[in-house]
């Protein structure tokens, strides 16, 4: 049934992606030079639905979370690779996926970016372990968790700011 759900979910993730067009190649490089915010738009609105809705299946019991813990100089070279990346091949991971399901080929590359990340990471890994991965490390830590307040309060200020922003992009005509 897992299996089921999440193949139903992808494919609503996929349809959307390709509807609201952030999968061509001229929206991506909009946003990585701040003139198009259609991407920006789509992802506050994935995230805060998804905010919501995973929050909500924990309180209720559906779902548990399984925190990966916090490696701050890990993730924010990870962050910077991510974006390299994207920026020289014009697609993220996700969008390259859907581009080519759309038949662009040059989306190939971001595939091959990802697998290629991925395989040098595992080789990497022992070495990071015992570096990268273990400076400035919070462990298994939330934000709510953090700043010692209900995840509901979080959730609802993240989800504002990223409304707050979609508005802001949309009467910036962008």
């Amino acid at each position: 049934m897992l299996l089921v759900a999440g193949l139903i979910t992808g494919i609503i993730f996929g349809f959307l992606l390709q509807k609201s067009k952030v999968l061509r190649y001229d929206k991506q490089l909009g946003a990585l030079i701040f003139e198009d915010f259609t991407i920006f738009k789509f992802m506050f609105s994935a995230i805060s639905v998804a905010m919501v809705l995973l929050y909500a299946m924990h309180d209720l019991g559906w779902i548990h979370f399984h925190i990966k813990p916090t490696h701050l100089v890990a993730n924010l070279l990870g962050g910077l690779i991510f974006g390299v990346g994207w920026a020289l091949v014009g697609y993220c991971p996700g969008t390259s996926v859907g581009a080519v399901g759309e038949g662009r080929m040059d989306a190939f590359f971001g595939i091959l970016g990802m697998l290629l990340g991925a395989a040098l990471y595992a080789e990497a890994y022992p070495v990071f372990k015992g570096t990268l991965l273990s400076w400035f490390s919070f462990g298994k830590v939330t934000v709510p968790q953090l700043l010692g307040v209900n995840h509901w309060i979080v959730v609802a200020v993240m989800v504002a700011i990223m409304g707050v922003l979609c508005l802001w992009f949309e009467a910036m005509g962008k």
